[in-house]
Formats: C-alpha cells, structure tokens, sequence
C-alpha cells in the first residue's frame, strides 16, 4: 500500500475546543485512516508551520482523497497537506523508466 505524509494545521477555534477538553486525537485518525482500508503508522505535533505530521497508508490515491476531502470539509483544519512517500525501489525503477522516455527539452 502506498504511504503517506500529510501535514495539518488547527484552526484557532479547534485549538479552542481542545484547551477546554483535551483529547488524544491519534484515536480519531486511527479511526478515519481505517474507514477507508488504511493503517496509522504515526502522529505527532511540532512547532511551526504545520501543527501536526502523520505517516499512514492506504490502498491507493482515491481511498486518500477521500479521507482528506472528509477531514477538509468538516472545519477543524486550516490546512491539510498529503505528500505521497516512494519507496527507493520505487524511485530506482522510476529512474531506469526515465531513460527510455522519449523528451525533448522546449526550444530544443
């Protein structure tokens, strides 16, 4: 399954609701990667630009889509961001794969 990396931002007013009840919210994005056949493989916050990372996988690009257009629509995030993670192997196959594709630089 391929892996990914997404980052989130709170909004000021989720950060809010979670000052007045603390939660762990791991749970939850256990419980949302799984609805759609994937597996949490981490969470974490940090300082600066995005206030949490998580690394998790899921049976493909849609099952992705899906769970971030959730996520998106129900407010809580200022930001979602997903990065899809390639393995080495994968990137070597694709670096064999693109000495035979036929490109042309533009003005060349």
């Amino acid at each position: 399954m391929p892996l990914y990396l997404s980052k989130f931002t709170y909004t000021p007013q989720t950060w809010a609701r979670l000052i007045a009840h603390p939660e762990d919210r791991r749970e939850a994005a256990r419980t949302n990667i799984a609805s759609v056949g994937g597996t949490l493989h981490g969470f974490w916050y940090a300082f600066g630009a995005h206030d949490g990372y998580l690394l998790w996988e899921a049976p493909d690009n849609v099952s992705m889509a899906a769970l971030a257009l959730a996520i998106n629509g129900g407010g809580a995030m200022s930001s979602w961001e997903t990065t899809v993670l390639m393995s080495v192997e994968d990137t070597l196959d694709a670096l064999r794969r693109a000495a035979q594709v036929d490109y042309r630089p533009p003005g060349t």
